[in-house]
């Protein structure tokens, strides 16, 4: 084998090699650290695994987001590093070549609270990822006495080029208000939900009363064909849940469009037809 050749089947061996992460032995004794942190430590790395759920267009021909699932259930103390978790990710991807969007969920306290947001915004200009790429999803509606102080957190993440979501729209007024308000970039709508209640279509079109309104509908937790057909009927934007694709991890969100791992899946869906150029 010449040197050229050889260098050659190096390079592709590592190139498809399952991407590792290289992590301090944090449970050595000589740290300090106790078996309740350990625990954690271990329990949070294996989270990161397959933590990330990819968001698809309604045909499911084109992955167009990321949504970072740890931070949903993250505790005030996890938060800060979750956040830096989702934006390392979401730089893992640009620096691979793909611009993929990375949704990271936020409780809406910390968004409320100046020194919380003073922290997420060292984390987003440290990471000096374009404009598009960190999407915030507020999940709740803030209480009275947190109005002031999330609107204004929200403005903060604003001038910093950071998109809003709200990730547990049901079409309430107040949420109806907020969402145009701070002119959100995206609503998500639960679908298990929709299907124990009639959700207005009013409240869909007061979305997209505007051709130019910014807010996009994504549908969440997809686990039926009917969910499928009912994101279809209500001409939803974008689809996610276990029916497009189980969470995955941020190695394999490289893969979706140009290997196997999209087509062993979407070939269980016969009605969906995967482009693997990531054409519309």
């Amino acid at each position: 084998m010449s040197p050229k050749s050889r260098l050659y089947t190096l390079v592709k061996a590592w190139k498809n090699k399952p991407f590792q992460e290289v992590r301090d032995a944090c449970g050595a004794p000589w740290l300090g650290l106790s078996g309740q942190a350990l625990e954690e430590h271990q329990s949070w790395s294996k989270r990161q695994a397959i933590s990330h759920e990819p968001i698809f267009n309604c045909k499911g021909t084109k992955l167009t987001s990321s949504l970072f699932r740890p931070l949903l259930a993250a505790s005030d103390m996890q938060l800060l590093r979750l956040f830096m978790e989702g934006l390392d990710t979401i730089s893992y991807w640009y620096r691979s070549g793909r611009f993929i969007p990375g949704i990271l969920p936020i409780p809406t306290h910390v968004i409320a609270s100046s020194a919380y947001v003073d922290a997420l915004s060292d984390l987003i200009l440290n990471s000096r990822l374009p404009v598009g790429l960190v999407t915030l999803g507020m999940q709740t509606l803030p209480t009275p006495e947190l109005v002031d102080g999330c609107k204004e957190g929200l403005l903060r993440m604003r001038r910093l080029g950071v998109l809003l979501h709200y990730l547990q729209f049901t079409g309430s007024g107040d949420q109806l208000h907020w969402v145009e308000e701070m002119q959100m970039e995206g609503v998500h709508l639960d679908m298990s939900v929709l299907r124990e209640q009639t959700l207005s279509h009013d409240a869909l079109a007061k979305i997209r009363r505007s051709p130019y309104s910014p807010t996009q509908i994504y549908a969440s937790n997809i686990g039926l064909v009917k969910d499928l057909e009912n994101a279809s009927d209500w001409q939803m934007d974008h689809c996610y849940g276990g029916l497009m694709m189980a969470p995955i991890s941020r190695h394999q969100m490289l893969q979706i469009n140009d290997s196997r791992i999209a087509k062993a899946i979407f070939s269980l869906h016969p009605h969906q037809h995967l482009n693997l150029n990531g054409d519309k």
